[in-house]
């Protein structure tokens, strides 16, 4: 029999090693994350797809697999091609608008404060046309602003490569997740140091929260933004693609949505005078995309699976800060958790 402390040592010296070559692994994966997090979403999104060709087909589940991978290229990974290359398009064409002399700033400004009523610049402690150097201030940040954010979507095109293969890894990854993804929840389960019960509460929060955000929330946005961008494209505003997608990402933000986009171009065309365009948007903003949401989130998202508004959005903000456009996945799925734990921790401090 070994001494006690002997068998201490080798299983602290296991703990170790499992530590470091988990850590190794994750620094090999860290370069095509973004590949590995949409192939697990997906996987989870279309599951009960895989499940439905599993049982028409008998039981064989690698062909069922390979129907729900060629579903996903299709209803996923083309129309976001094609969305990226029509973003990058317009983008690139915005950013040679605000980097040439076509683009009069300040002019448009200028119209804007002569279209104010006059009552508005009596009450206002500010004088508006009195501040030539304020405007021009205001003009060159907004311009620099709009070349930063220009300039990193025109970015998009120079990353084909790493595109075509992040797109190659998802696709492989996404077949073995379809074809054995219950073997492979079953090994999770089993190797997490928790009770089952702990660690099937938790999988089935983390995948109620994947499908509440991607179903309801990103489902939600596209309509939402797909109706912003078509209304802008109607009213003659410029890059109304592009303005689309980004009501679609301020749409995931609970509070904030798609009218800090709509509302500014609205009060635009009320300070130009065109009083029928700003009429038009403001109705489709308020009773058409303000209503989407109300009317779709409860059959999509259901209530298990709902984070308090407060939560949804620091952490989508946050998650985005620090990941990037993956965030608004990662920060809710990291609350989800947190909450979770505690709330398990809460019932049973002895675990």
């Amino acid at each position: 029999m070994e001494p006690p402390h002997k068998t201490t040592v080798q299983r602290v010296s296991f703990y170790m090693m499992l530590a470091l070559i988990t850590v190794a692994f994750s620094l090999l994966l860290l370069p095509f994350y973004t590949a590995v997090l949409w192939a697990i979403i997906l996987a989870i999104v279309f599951h009960p797809v895989q499940l439905f060709l599993v049982r028409r087909l008998n039981g064989r589940e690698g062909l069922a697999a390979l129907l729900s991978v060629l579903m996903c290229v299709c209803l996923v990974i083309i129309p976001l091609v094609i969305i990226l290359a029509s973003i990058a398009q317009e983008s690139s064409s915005l950013y040679r608008q605000v980097s040439s002399e076509e683009f009069d700033l300040r002019g448009r400004i200028d119209s804007i404060i002569s279209a104010l009523p006059s009552f508005i610049e009596r009450w206002t402690p500010i004088q508006l046309g009195s501040f030539p150097d304020l405007r021009d201030k205001f003009s060159q940040a907004i311009m620099q602003t709009g070349q930063s954010m220009a300039g990193r979507v025109v970015n998009i095109g120079e990353t084909t490569l790493s595109f075509v293969v992040g797109a190659g890894v998802l696709m492989y990854l996404l077949f073995f997740l379809f074809r054995d993804g219950e073997k492979l929840v079953a090994s999770i389960t089993a190797a997490m140091p928790l009770s089952e019960d702990h660690t099937t509460k938790l999988l089935e929060k983390f995948t109620s929260v994947v499908n509440a955000t991607v179903r309801g929330n990103i489902i939600i946005a596209m309509i939402q933004g797909t109706i912003g961008g078509v209304t802008f494209w109607m009213l003659g505003i410029e890059a109304a693609l592009l303005w689309g997608v980004v009501m679609t990402f301020c749409s995931m933000l609970p509070a904030v949505g798609a009218a800090i986009v709509w509302c500014p171009a609205a009060l635009f065309f009320m300070f130009t005078g065109a009083w029928l365009k700003a009429l038009v948007l403001v109705l489709v903003g308020v009773l058409v995309i303000g209503l989407i949401d109300n009317l779709l989130r409860p059959p999509l998202v259901g209530k298990n699976a709902k984070l308090p508004d407060y939560v949804v959005l620091i952490s989508t903000v946050g998650g985005m800060a620090l990941f990037g456009l993956n965030g608004f996945i990662i920060g809710p799925l990291i609350a989800a958790f947190f909450i979770s734990a505690w709330s398990l921790f809460a019932r049973e401090p002895d675990l």
